[in-house]
């Protein structure tokens, strides 16, 4: 008898959803959510990407340009790149899936680090690749251990930059002696999706490996600082070359007529992005100041959000942040069993977070916890 799908899938875990705003409020009786789970920028999208898309609305009824034209133009100059070296995605998760479809054969190797971005090694496994988990080293990648894993059926190596959950970074010298080791036959891909938040000066030059035509992939959204979550809207540059491969892959019409208006718009609104970096960089301030003085340990991060060691108790953290209207991600699916990540937040819901982080740490102390709350099921969302 046939299976009625392949092994790969039979075996693949899911990628749950995130729990609504509304569910949490009226599963816990609370009327205000503070959401710190999803890495999203708490002050919205562009007035102009907003303003686009108002104007927009009236085109739905028409299909997309499947060609990006405009967008396509704009993202290619501002990277100094040509528009066949970019092709959109229906965000960079789109895009981590094209990768995949296109250039691993079944039985080939996805090398990777953990704990890390959750879709690298699902969409490898469901594929019908083998993925190889590097550990990370001091919460960052481990460049150095990655490159003697590289085997002969190694096809890809994906290197979230800064990672997620950690929002540490692999630096340019460490980025360097690694591609001086990488075959040529195998593709390296750099996802970039917080690069907009980076601020340490030693964040590698990935775009110059791509004008050397090397065999690299860089992932970008417009997710993140650009606040376009919603609209699903990401993009990659990539020598012509592989990008004319994964065309064939893409779906047309995969990023919509609103999402690309809201693109263009959000390009254009330097301002907008340079307060969504000043507004991370004083919320940092501030959550890095707290938690010293709660004596909590943290990961010093380059992206808005930022991993936390709450001790072993972190299911319990978690749990009652959120029946203080907290939500912050567990990390319990990471592997990171004591830690939650957070959000950086606007200041008055950053200010929330420490204070209700400081009243369910004395509370653990003082062992006056409520602890009738059922414990989580993986429900808060992979980003």
């Amino acid at each position: 008898m046939k299976r009625l799908v392949s092994e790969h899938v039979e075996n693949s875990k899911l990628y749950p959803p995130g729990r609504p705003i509304e569910e949490v409020k009226r599963k816990y009786g609370i009327e205000e959510v503070v959401k710190l789970n999803s890495n999203e920028n708490c002050l919205g999208p562009s007035p102009m990407a907003l303003k686009a898309v108002t104007e927009s609305v009236r085109e739905i009824y028409r299909y997309p340009d499947n060609s990006a034209f405009y967008l396509k133009r704009k993202l290619a100059e501002k990277n100094g790149v040509s528009p066949e070296q970019i092709i959109l995605g229906n965000g960079s998760n789109e895009l981590v899936q094209f990768i995949i479809m296109t250039f691993l054969v079944p039985g080939e190797e996805v090398v990777t680090g953990r704990p890390t971005f959750l879709l690298y090694g699902i969409m490898g496994r469901v594929l019908g690749g083998r993925v190889k988990e590097i550990p990370l080293k001091d919460f960052s990648f481990d460049l150095e251990s990655m490159a003697t894993q590289i085997a002969k059926d190694t096809k890809l190596i994906f290197i979230s930059n800064p990672n997620n959950p950690t929002g540490t970074i692999v630096t340019d010298d460490s980025f360097r002696r690694f591609m001086g080791k990488v075959p040529g036959d195998v593709i390296v891909v750099m996802d970039e999706a917080y690069f907009e938040y980076v601020t340490s000066s030693d964040f590698p030059e990935s775009l110059e490996y791509v004008n050397k035509k090397r065999n690299i992939i860089i992932l970008r959204t417009f997710s993140k600082a650009y606040g376009l979550a919603g609209l699903r809207i990401g993009y990659a540059i990539a020598p012509a070359r592989l990008t004319s491969y994964m065309e064939r892959i893409r779906e047309p019409f995969n990023a919509n007529c609103l999402a690309q208006k809201a693109a263009l718009a959000a390009l254009d609104d330097t301002e907008h992005v340079e307060r969504t970096r000043e507004n991370n960089r004083i919320g940092l301030e501030y959550i890095y100041a707290q938690l010293k003085k709660l004596q909590l340990s943290f990961v010093p991060t380059q992206a808005n959000f930022l991993l936390v060691n709450v001790g072993p108790k972190a299911d319990t953290v978690y749990r009652m942040l959120l029946k203080e209207g907290i939500m912050v991600r567990s990390m319990s699916s990471f592997e990171l069993n004591e830690h939650i990540r957070v959000t950086v937040g606007l200041p008055e819901e950053n200010k929330k977070f420490i204070d209700a982080l400081e009243r369910v740490i004395e509370g653990i102390n003082m062992g006056t916890l409520d602890n009738s709350l059922p414990k989580h099921n993986s429900e808060s969302i992979f980003l």
